[in-house]
Order: C-alpha cells, then structure tokens, then sequence
C-alpha cells in the first residue's frame, strides 16, 4: 500500500475523531465532571511517556543510584518543586543528566 494513502487516510480519522468531539460538544458544553477528569489527562500522558525512561535502560528494570536518567529526574523533580518553572527545570535537569552520565560513565 502506498505509504501517502495510510498517512492520508490516518490523518483523516484523526481528524474526524477530533472534530466528531468538539462539534458534539460545542453545543451543550462539557459536563463538569469531565472536564475535572480532562485536567489530568496531560499530566497523565507525560507521566506516561517519561518514567519509563527513568526505570528502564537497556530493557532492564534499573533502580539503582547507577541509573544517570533517575538521578537527573530526581533532580528535576527537586528543581520543578522548589522554582515552579518548566523552563528552568527544563535546563538544570538536562544539565544533570549529562553531569550524571559524564560521571558514571
């Protein structure tokens, strides 16, 4: 099949999906509920994609003070909670991820 179809054809649902939603919605709001529930879906999804590169290296569960990843997310975690800033926590926690893998490896 041709590649350019399937990418078509893919962002076609996506996009049906979506606008499916919003034209379902637009007319009567969200129920409250939901909309509490829909804060946490981004929080949810980056939780989801970061930690298991934090735990996991090489396809190995690894909780050790041995793994640069957990440490620099330790710190990350400290940095986010003392600034409050996605930017800064950004930076300093890239910074020691490379700090922990220069000295541990």
């Amino acid at each position: 099949m041709n590649i350019w179809l399937v990418f078509v054809l893919g962002g076609l649902v996506t996009f049906g999906i979506r606008l499916s939603f919003i034209y379902l919605f637009s007319h009567s709001g969200l129920p409250a509920g939901l909309r509490s529930a829909l804060r946490y879906v981004p929080i949810a999804v980056l939780s989801a994609i970061i930690l298991p590169e934090l735990f996991y290296t090489g396809g190995r569960l690894n909780i050790s003070l041995e793994n640069p990843r957990l440490l620099a997310g330790i710190v990350a975690v400290l940095i986010a909670w003392r600034t409050r800033s996605a930017l800064i926590t950004i930076l300093l926690g890239m910074a020691a991820l490379f700090i922990f893998q220069w000295l541990l490896h």
